[in-house]
């Protein structure tokens, strides 16, 4: 058995040695070095694919290669030649549908820093959402009681990095009281979209895309509209106040429900935003009628 292990593993050097010369040092290095820079740059622009909703586009691509090589395997000849032909067109096909990204890419990559092109993103504990939640619904109960409209988006899984990019970039931690400061009529960024990401105010005064829903009561304004049409694009979060009436809303999955106590939003906070840290939840559907 000894044997066999030292001949597998001298076949795995072998392997190896073929791109990276460890006879001799300088070209290894050199190899290696190359290497790293490849994974590197491979991990970025994943990296920045993720902060657009054509992440999902990439998802999809993954699954019809992976089609595409099990139906060879399978020889299943139809379906391979559909999906070569197909990929075979995607080169085109790609230019055209991530047209928007690439170009984004591209002047996010000039406007870097050497510093900000090495800076690696943390992902936020249970704790820092709780607290996220807490201002939110701070800020939405006082608000409403001052009858001041506002609508502001949590981001989940699908990245809204072409919203984000609409606005004006802030950056900064949550609190209460900013987020009442932004909204205060009169103030440059009170119209628009809150974006929250990653526990951060990302981005203020965005453009959101309205629902095209004509089932709609005459009631809602815009920012109800808003909030129904950015998650009917997306998975994100929207809570919206009301500025006529000063009730507070809850948006998901492109439906809405109206009227809610403090209370209640939190509890549709913490069931969307805490749950989807336990392994094996699925993400709850939030949808109501006005009363």
């Amino acid at each position: 058995m000894f044997d066999t292990f030292v001949t597998n593993l001298k076949s795995i050097i072998d392997f190896i040695s073929v791109y990276i010369p460890f006879k001799e040092p300088l070209e290894a290095l050199r190899s290696l070095v190359d290497i790293s820079i490849v994974s590197y740059l491979t991990f970025k622009l994943i990296q920045l694919v993720k902060e657009t909703r054509a992440w999902q586009l990439v998802k999809g691509i993954v699954v019809i290669l992976i089609t595409a090589m099990l139906s060879q395997a399978l020889e299943l000849r139809t379906l391979a030649y559909i999906l070569n032909k197909t990929i075979e067109l995607a080169g085109f096909a790609l230019v055209v549908v991530f047209q928007p990204e690439l170009r984004r890419g591209l002047e996010q990559i000039g406007r870097s820093n050497f510093k900000d092109f090495f800076k690696f993103d943390e992902k936020d504990d249970v704790i820092n959402t709780t607290f996220t939640i807490e201002e939110i619904v701070k800020a939405a109960t006082e608000l409403s009681r001052t009858m001041t409209g506002a609508l502001i988006v949590v981001e989940r899984e699908t990245k809204l990095g072409e919203i984000i990019n609409t606005g004006t970039k802030l950056d900064s931690s949550v609190s209460a009281e900013l987020i009442i400061n932004i909204f205060t009529p009169n103030t440059p960024l009170h119209d628009g979209a809150l974006i929250l990401r990653d526990n951060k105010l990302k981005s203020a005064a965005c453009f959101l895309p309205l629902t095209d829903n004509p089932n709609l009561s005459k009631e809602l304004g815009t920012r109800h509209r808003a909030a129904l049409g950015i998650t009917e694009v997306s998975d994100c979060i929207a809570v919206v106040v009301s500025e006529e009436t000063g009730k507070i809303s809850y948006a998901l999955n492109g439906g809405l429900s109206r009227n809610l106590t403090p209370d209640i939003l939190r509890k549709a906070l913490n069931k969307n935003l805490l749950e989807k840290k336990t392994v094996n939840k699925k993400l709850t559907l939030w949808k109501g009628k006005s009363k």
